[in-house]
């Protein structure tokens, strides 16, 4: 497994100062190269690399964003969509409160291997879990083979978040996290309080959490 802790800057997303924490575990699947990888990083560290290796296992993550009161910290599996890793994608979605399904707009083979993703989590995962399905590569949309239509009917067929994100621009990355994040939120019983020194030290993740530069 590979580690690859958030480092990105700090930037102000909410209130000026939460109290409350919610934690939970997200989950990336989905076919090789999609750009699972490029999403997460991202989210957590702003940054996009044009030659993203690919990953081996799973890498880990972590994000800390605020919204309104509440301190949402992510917990990010991303897993390897090679085949011959597919074995082990349950260990990494067993328990997860959530998961971005990744499939490339311009793939349609990628398109059939997320519903399959979404199938999977619906027999094995948490029956709780919030799926959401991400079409990346929305930059390159006139090379588009699903399209937008298409993949909007299928989430709402089978109660799915749904976005075209492109981990190159930022469009819809940092929203469709949010997104699940305000559902979690949503559902999930929170502490009184919680000391954010105590349960996030220093340099074991990226934070946009209030009042950041």
């Amino acid at each position: 497994m590979a580690g690859r802790g958030g480092g990105g800057p700090n930037r102000p997303n909410g209130a000026a100062a939460a109290n409350k924490i919610c934690q939970f575990k997200l989950v990336l699947l989905g076919e090789s190269a999609v750009g699972k990888s490029s999403l997460v990083l991202r989210f957590v560290k702003g940054q996009f690399h044009e030659f993203q290796e690919s990953t081996i296992g799973a890498a880990f993550l972590t994000q800390t964003v605020c919204l309104d009161d509440t301190t949402v910290k992510f917990e990010i599996w991303d897993t390897a969509g090679q085949e011959r890793y597919h074995s082990l994608a349950p260990m990494y979605y067993r328990g997860a409160q959530a998961a971005i399904v990744v499939y490339d707009i311009t793939n349609t083979d990628t398109f059939d291997r997320a519903k399959n993703w979404v199938k999977e989590l619906q027999r094995q995962a948490s029956p709780n879990i919030v799926i959401a399905l991400a079409g990346n590569k929305a930059d390159i949309a006139n090379k588009r083979a699903v399209e937008f239509q298409e993949a909007q009917a299928y989430a709402d067929d089978n109660s799915l978040l749904f976005m075209e994100t492109s981990a190159k621009t930022a469009m819809n990355v940092n929203e469709i996290f949010m997104a699940i994040g305000k559902l979690k939120k949503k559902t999930k019983k929170l502490p009184k309080r919680v000391d954010l020194e105590q349960t996030n030290p220093q340099g074991s993740s990226s934070s946009r959490c209030c009042g950041g530069n």
